[in-house]
């Protein structure tokens, strides 16, 4: 798996640096990611959310739960969602780690996008990009139903200086659909602008 953070995954020649710019807005942008899918696909985002549950001692001491979401007070929930342009199949896999109190108090419904839901509360966020990867996994190629490798973020949501939540996105290569191709054409050498 490659891994950078978002500065470092802009330098010459890195794989970020070589995706058409369709490519590196959606994994670097600072936007709502589901905002961004119904504006490049003319569809409405629906959320399919495929887990949502408090973490035990155990598991939070168990390496699934990455060192970021330490810095988020416990206890921890997880949320587990898939993104789709209603109809189809799925563009984005997130998880997603929060406090369970602000669980309750800005996400009461689970199957509501993210942006919706601190949007309907007046919830202003800024959100901190901490690393960009690329990678293969066979339980994402089965649950987003199509072979990687796969670009991926995480980042916080800071409120008030603080961590919300810690948030981790996964994008289809099918976005290649409204995106275009992750890599840009090579322009011939003799290609010129303009009409001759």
């Amino acid at each position: 798996m490659r891994k950078g953070t978002s500065e470092s995954v802009l330098a010459p020649g890195s794989p970020v640096a070589q995706l058409s710019p369709t490519w590196r807005m959606m994994l670097l942008s600072d936007g709502s990611v589901t905002r961004h899918l119904e504006l490049i696909t003319g569809g409405e985002t629906t959320v399919e959310c495929t887990q949502m549950r408090e973490l035990g001692q155990e598991e939070m001491e168990a390496a699934a739960v990455p060192a970021a979401a330490q810095r988020i007070p416990s206890p921890l929930l997880q949320r587990q969602v898939l993104l789709r342009s209603s109809p189809g199949p799925p563009l984005v896999y997130a998880a997603s780690w929060w406090c369970a109190a602000t669980v309750r108090r800005y996400l009461r419904d689970s199957d509501m996008p993210i942006w919706k839901s601190l949007g309907a509360g007046r919830v202003e966020v800024y959100r901190e990009i901490l690393d960009v990867y690329q990678g293969h996994n066979p339980r994402l190629e089965a649950l987003l139903q199509h072979p990687g490798p796969f670009w991926g973020r995480s980042y916080f949501f800071l409120h008030g200086g603080r961590p919300l939540t810690l948030i981790h996105e996964v994008f289809s290569p099918r976005l290649e659909e409204h995106l275009g191709p992750q890599r840009p054409a090579a322009r011939t050498r003799g290609a010129r602008r303009g009409v001759e």
